[in-house]
């Protein structure tokens, strides 16, 4: 017997003839995620519908942890490999559900049942009857059992394949999705909030590879706020591949410009059609080809729909809005379980709460944007802002 990972995918199970590019940058995201554990990295291979990693000489524990951040994983199973004989498979399954055993208490009885898949149909015995040889046999085991089909505590797994017969118990789940890296690259503006890490978050799930970038107004916000917003990457880091790439622009020369020179209640339109300016010019850098916001429709003044065209129009990239069908309470449900939450609760303004008129226009209108940006510097402010930047790649502490 040999222990293994099965590693189940969903989507890129069904992408045709592109299929081959997705799985090969799904075995690197996976190897990226498995450096730095100790030894080398283990054999990766695929079998039909699944991909095995060798566990003989790792730990199971940092492994499923580590791939259990890699999007693409729909699941994982620990599991004993062995011939595909009967008697080898009886005893893989006796083995799994044995040490299953061991977290219920030895004193009352346990629900159980099997459930056998036969993709080698040169295998003699079919699935239905594997799954009553089998069962029969656990339940010769010294610990009490019950045979629960419709409510089991422990599901024993049995996968038969060409190249031998899988056994599992136990499953953890993925985060599904597609490996980051598959679909293309983008700039995430990256507040300190909890909106844009969560849009983040969802943008890699899509398989879209981040650099992010953060605005920073010194002497009006304190460094408090852009070390929140690199915990905030450093949290998406394990999501993104193991790092990911921040922007850090100044911000405050654009904000006093727009605040000396044009209306106040266009001011977070105009800041905001900047920040696109800026971003896009660092998409251009990096090789993105989108903008990724935390932008919602609806949230605040700023995000009703006129607003968020006129905002948008001072960029010609794909502006991307993962959260735009979510609501509050859905947004902070998942900052919380993707570990962002805490961190973007920390009482440190970024400059996005910054200079905010008492009465933002809802519905801006593009001539008037036109005319306040007509009294602005442009390119010299972006010019300015881009000079300033500091990149930074941050990584989990």
């Amino acid at each position: 017997m040999n222990r293994v990972l099965l590693i189940k995918f969903g989507e890129i199970g069904l992408k045709g003839g592109n299929r081959r590019f997705f799985e090969r940058v799904f075995i690197q995201r996976m190897k990226d995620a498995l450096t730095g554990l100790p030894g080398e990295l283990p054999w990766i291979k695929r079998t039909r519908g699944r991909f095995v990693l060798d566990l003989e000489h790792w730990p199971a524990g940092p492994v499923i942890e580590r791939l259990g951040r890699v999007f693409g994983v729909v699941e994982l199973a620990p599991a004993l490999v062995v011939t595909a004989e009967l008697g080898a498979i009886s005893g893989a399954a006796r083995q799994v559900l044995e040490e299953a055993l061991a977290e219920y208490p030895a004193a009352r009885a346990v629900r159980f049942r099997v459930a056998s898949r036969r993709a080698d149909k040169r295998f003699p015995v079919n699935s239905m009857e594997l799954n009553r040889i089998l069962g029969a046999h656990l339940l010769q085991s010294d610990r009490e059992l019950k045979v629960d089909l419709h409510d089991p505590e422990i599901t024993v797994e049995v996968e038969v394949r060409e190249e031998g017969a899988y056994a599992y118990a136990r499953t953890y789940p993925g985060p599904g999705g597609l490996p980051v890296g598959s679909s293309g690259k983008g700039i995430l503006l990256l507040s300190g909030g909890i909106d844009s890490p969560v849009a983040g978050w969802m943008s890699l799930k899509r398989g879209l590879e981040l650099e992010a970038v953060h605005f920073q107004s010194f002497p009006f916000t304190s460094e408090r706020a852009q070390d929140k917003a690199l915990d905030l990457a450093r949290a998406l880091a394990p999501w993104a591949g193991g790092t990911m790439r921040v922007h850090l622009a100044p911000f405050t020369a654009i904000q006093r410009s727009i605040r000396e020179n044009c209306p106040g209640e266009l001011g977070v339109t105009l800041m905001r059609r900047m920040m696109f300016r800026v971003a896009e010019a660092l998409a251009g850098r990096a090789g993105a080809g989108a903008l990724v916001t935390g932008e919602n429709l609806g949230q605040v003044a700023s995000q009703t729909l006129e607003s968020l065209a006129v905002i948008a129009e001072a960029s010609d990239l794909l502006v991307l809005r993962p959260l735009v069908g979510m609501d509050k309470t859905e947004i902070i449900d998942l900052a919380r379980r993707i570990g962002t939450f805490d961190i973007s609760a920390r009482p440190y303004e970024d400059c996005c709460s910054l200079f905010v008129p008492r009465h933002p226009a809802t519905r801006p209108r593009r001539e008037a944007v036109a005319r306040a940006e007509a009294r602005l510097a442009l390119p010299a402010l972006l010019e300015q802002a881009l000079a300033g930047v500091k990149t930074v790649d941050a990584a989990p502490r």
